[in-house]
């Protein structure tokens, strides 16, 4: 008898799963490590700063060839955006926001790629290096992992907490929490603290839960058109959920493209936004 091939609800079950250094024994467990967000995300940050890398070597003050003249334009629109929202020293802001959209794109950008691809390439090496295939997990889209953009979300507000205390000095700073949003009066002490707080913490979440649900959902409208396509069964019913699966996926990965680089974006105007808070005063 042959093997019957995976349910719909294992598919998905799989191509959910993350290639972990551990099994995860609770719901918050910090010695597990999602070993494909870390790769790939490390991995394309590499390539990230290697291309901005060449561009910046390859610039000529002459007419610009097509790449110069992408990059130019990114730079452009960057440091225009920085300009209008950071009021004071950018030369660390600008290529920071940057480096965070072109890093974002590309992680959004593996998204495109075939859905089983690297999962099947995965799964052939991880065969035959003598494991079972069908434990070989792996994600490649870093944005659809919410460890990854809340680890980038929480390292904006490390940077806002940073500026704030080198702009407002931590005396200046330690008194906005206090006394903002309500007023320097003690009775009002512990309200501007706690609203300060949840000024924060709300802040940092909702940066990351927002590009994470947009990953994530894209992501799995790709599972749910690869089994469209996975219906085919030799009659016209299934021909016919074949081709609709087909002018799915061409019309989704067209859209999504627009998705990736809209949501690069957005993390990238947040991460300016909020750094230009930190640069004043209430």
């Amino acid at each position: 008898m042959a093997a019957q091939g995976p349910n719909a609800s294992e598919y998905i079950v799989h191509h959910l799963t993350h290639l972990k250094s551990a099994k995860q024994t609770a719901l918050v467990d910090w010695s597990v490590f999602h070993l494909d967000t870390l790769f790939w995300s490390v991995s394309l940050g590499l390539v990230a700063i290697l291309i901005l890398a060449r561009a910046a070597s390859k610039a000529t003050s002459g007419v610009p060839g097509r790449f110069q003249a992408a990059v130019e334009i990114l730079v452009e629109m960057v440091e225009s955006q920085s300009k209008s929202i950071v009021h004071g020293d950018r030369s660390f802001i600008a290529p920071l926001a940057l480096t965070v959209f072109v890093w974002i794109f590309f992680m959004n950008a593996m998204d495109l790629l075939p859905l089983d691809l690297v999962p099947n390439i995965w799964a052939a090496i991880f065969g035959a290096a003598g494991h079972d295939p069908h434990h070989a997990y792996m994600r490649v889209v870093p944005t659809a992992d919410l460890n990854a953009t809340l680890g980038m979300s929480l390292g904006v507000l490390i940077l806002c907490l940073y500026y704030s205390v080198k702009i407002k000095g931590f005396g200046g700073w330690m008194h906005e929490l206090f006394t903002a949003p309500f007023g320097s009066h003690p009775v009002l002490y512990p309200i501007n603290f706690a609203m300060q707080l949840i000024e924060f913490v709300a802040k940092t979440v909702s940066h990351g839960m927002r590009l994470f649900g947009n990953m994530y959902a894209g992501e799995l409208i790709f599972m749910l058109i690869a089994l469209m396509g996975a219906a085919w069964a030799g009659t016209a019913g299934s021909g016919l959920l074949w081709i609709g699966g087909v002018l799915a996926g061409a019309i989704w990965a067209i859209f999504h493209i627009l998705i990736i680089t809209l949501q690069a974006f957005i993390f990238m105007m947040l991460t300016l936004v909020y750094i230009g808070q930190a640069h004043e005063s209430h």
